[in-house]
């Protein structure tokens, strides 16, 4: 997926979707971790809450079902 970046004053920001916000467990507000790891950025939450494997499968097919077309638009 190609994002970009949009300027906020006089910084930039990178816009992260409510499917992708649902599918991390994020919302309005949330905290996130960033880390540089061989040249990538990698966000995670910053307080990521345990799910058990049945609960992530549940979410999973909530949110794909719910946002399947955004996730297509986003996937091309």
């Amino acid at each position: 997926m190609i994002k970009r970046l949009r300027k906020v004053g006089n910084s930039n920001a990178l816009i992260l979707d409510k499917p992708i916000l649902e599918l991390l467990g994020l919302e309005e507000g949330g905290e996130v971790q960033l880390t540089i790891q061989d040249g990538n950025l990698i966000v995670t939450p910053a307080r990521p809450q345990l799910v058990s494997p049945e609960e992530m499968s549940e979410k999973l097919e909530y949110v794909l079902r719910k946002r399947k077309d955004v996730l297509r638009r986003l996937a091309k």
